[in-house]
C-alpha cells in the first residue's frame, strides 16, 4: 500500500509593514513545504490591500507558480489564530502530485434571458467526476454566487463547491481577488481540483432547532402564509411560550428557519437543514418573510443561534469520522462570527486545531460562505465553511 505525497504549509504574519509581512510568510511557508508549490492561497487584511498587486507578483515569482489565488478579508485566519481589526497576511501552500488544477476567473454577464457565467475553462470535462471539487472566492457586489450554485447543483450534481466571498470593503471595487499575478475587482476566482486528493467539506451553520418540523401549506416567493394550515406567527407564539427564558431571549434577538434539503428522509437531523433568517412578520395575517424563496410542500423547522450552539455544532462536525486525517485546511468563516459571536477570540481556528492538530490552515472572515448541505451547494451566513484536504491511499 503506497500513498500520495501531498504536502501543505502555512504561515501568518501580523507585521504592519507589508514588505516585512510578505517576506516572513514566504520564508516560513517554503521552509515547511520543502517541495515544489503546485497551488498557493494568500489572504490579506485591508491594511495591506493597496499593495496587493505587488504581493501577487512577488509571490508568483518566489513561489515558482502562477496558481496563486486569494482575497482580501475583514479578518484573517491562520493556524489557531484569527486576526481581527489588525494587519495580517496568511499564506497557504500545497504540493499536490497527481492532482489536476484548473484555475478560472468567472464573470457574470447579463443577457436578455437573465444572465450567464463566462470564463469556464475548455479543459473541463462535460460531466465532472463526483470526486472533483470547486474552490470559489467571489467579489460580493458583482458576482451572484447563489445563482451560480443553483445552476451547478443542476449541471454538476454532487460536486462540492467550497469557499467564500471577499470582505473588508463596503462598496464595489473595495473587495479584491488574487488570480495569479492579477488583482481582480469583480467576478470570482474558481479552482477545479481532481485527482489524488480528497477535499472534505465541513459546513457549520451554528443553529439548533426548536419546535417540530412543519410543512408549508401556503406561500408566495419568500413569504410563508400558512404552516400546516395555520399562520406561522401563531405557531411561533406557541413554541415561544414553552421555551426556557434563555431561548426566549435568543428568539427575541433573531429567529431562523431551517429548510429541509432532502424531503425523502424519514428523520431530520441538524445537517439536513439550510438555515435562513426570518426577516419580517405580518402582524395582521400572521405570515412571515424569510431570506430565501420557499414553496408549498416544503418542510421547515424554526431554529435559534447562539455561542453555545455554534460551538457545539462546529466541534461535532469536526469530530465526525471521515476515514482520513486532514493534512491542510482552508477556512471561510462569517464576519459575523469571531468575537462578534464568541466570548473569546480565535474560536473557529482553535476548534480546527483541537480537532485536527496543527495542520496548515489559512482563510478569511467572509461576506458569505459557500458549502454543501445534504449534497447540494448553498450560500450561507453566520457559517464556518471549511475545506479539509486528505490524502487518498492507493494500492
Amino acid at each position: 500500500m503506497t500513498s500520495s505525497t501531498l504536502k501543505f504549509a502555512a504561515a501568518l504574519s501580523t507585521h504592519e509593514a507589508t514588505e516585512e509581512a510578505i517576506a516572513q510568510v514566504i520564508r516560513e511557508a517554503l521552509e515547511q513545504l520543502a517541495a515544489p508549490v503546485d497551488i498557493a492561497f494568500v489572504f490579506v487584511s485591508p491594511q495591506h490591500a493597496d499593495k496587493l498587486e505587488t504581493i501577487a507578483s512577488q509571490l508568483c515569482e518566489l513561489l515558482g507558480t502562477e496558481n496563486l489565488f486569494g482575497t482580501t478579508g475583514e479578518a484573517i485566519v491562520g493556524v489557531g489564530r484569527e486576526i481581527e481589526q489588525a494587519p495580517a497576511i496568511s499564506l497557504w501552500l500545497a504540493h499536490l502530485p497527481g492532482v489536476e488544477v484548473t484555475p478560472m476567473h468567472l464573470e457574470f454577464q447579463r443577457t436578455p434571458d437573465g444572465g450567464s457565467f463566462i470564463g469556464w475553462s475548455g479543459k473541463l470535462p462535460l460531466q465532472w467526476p463526483k470526486e472533483a471539487t470547486l474552490l470559489l472566492m467571489g467579489e460580493p457586489f458583482s458576482f451572484p454566487a447563489d445563482a451560480l450554485l443553483a445552476r451547478m447543483n443542476e449541471d454538476q450534481p454532487g460536486v462540492p463547491i467550497i469557499g467564500g466571498m471577499a470582505s473588508g470593503g463596503h462598496a464595489p471595487g473595495e473587495n479584491l481577488l488574487v488570480h495569479g499575478r492579477e488583482v481582480k475587482k469583480t467576478g470570482a476566482t474558481a479552482i477545479y481540483l481532481h485527482g489524488a486528493v480528497r477535499v472534505r467539506s465541513v459546513v457549520s451553520q451554528g443553529c439548533r432547532p426548536i419546535g417540530e418540523p412543519m410543512v408549508i401549506t401556503k406561500s408566495e416567493r419568500n413569504e410563508i402564509h400558512l404552516l400546516g394550515g395555520r399562520p406561522p406567527l401563531e405557531i411561533i407564539r406557541e413554541i415561544f411560550a414553552q421555551l426556557p427564558t434563555s431561548d426566549q431571549q435568543l428568539v427575541n434577538r433573531g429567529l431562523h428557519i431551517g429548510q429541509v434539503v432532502d424531503e425523502y428522509r424519514e428523520k431530520f437531523e441538524p445537517g439536513d437543514f439550510i438555515i435562513r433568517n426570518v426577516i419580517g412578520v405580518n402582524q395582521e395575517t400572521g405570515g412571515i418573510a424569510v431570506g430565501d424563496y420557499v414553496r408549498p410542500g416544503q418542510t421547515i423547522q424554526f431554529h435559534v443561534r447562539d455561542e453555545n450552539s455554534a460551538d457545539a455544532d462546529l466541534k461535532q462536525l469536526l469530530a465526525t469520522e471521515s476515514g482520513g486525517q486532514p493534512l491542510g485546511a482552508l477556512v471561510f468563516t462569517c464576519n459575523g462570527r469571531g468575537t462578534r459571536l464568541f466570548s473569546s477570540p480565535n474560536h473557529d481556528a482553535e476548534c480546527l486545531q483541537a480537532a485536527c492538530g496543527d495542520i496548515p490552515a489559512a482563510g478569511i472572515f467572509a461576506m458569505g460562505e459557500l458549502g454543501p448541505i445534504a449534497g447540494q451547494n448553498f450560500m450561507h451566513g453566520f457559517t464556518a465553511s471549511l475545506a479539509l484536504f486528505e490524502e487518498i491511499e492507493q494500492d
